[in-house]
């Protein structure tokens, strides 16, 4: 299974990227050109709320996540998140 991309607008940043999902209603998105502004952005039944974190938080969510993925032996989203850290943080 390829991750596909996925997209939201900010009203005040404009278009976020996905970085990845972190729970059921959590996911860690990230502005499209710069990816210097992070949001953990929740799901809710009113709609989607918008918390911005710092890159080093940011980073943090996406380590725990690639461990998780790693530990439950989901192999190809493991090496896809991977390649998604290495292409957001290094």
């Amino acid at each position: 299974m390829l991750m596909s991309e996925t997209y939201l607008n900010h009203p005040t940043f404009g278009l976020l990227y996905r970085v990845c999902v972190l729970e059921d209603s959590q996911e860690l998105f990230t502005t499209l050109y710069a990816q210097r502004l992070f949001f953990l952005v929740t799901t809710a039944g009113t709609g989607f709320k918008f918390e911005p974190i710092g890159r080093s938080d940011a980073r943090l969510m996406v380590e725990n996540r690639i461990r998780l993925l790693r530990r439950t032996g989901q192999s190809q989203e493991y090496e896809q998140l991977q390649a998604v850290y290495q292409q957001t943080f290094q």
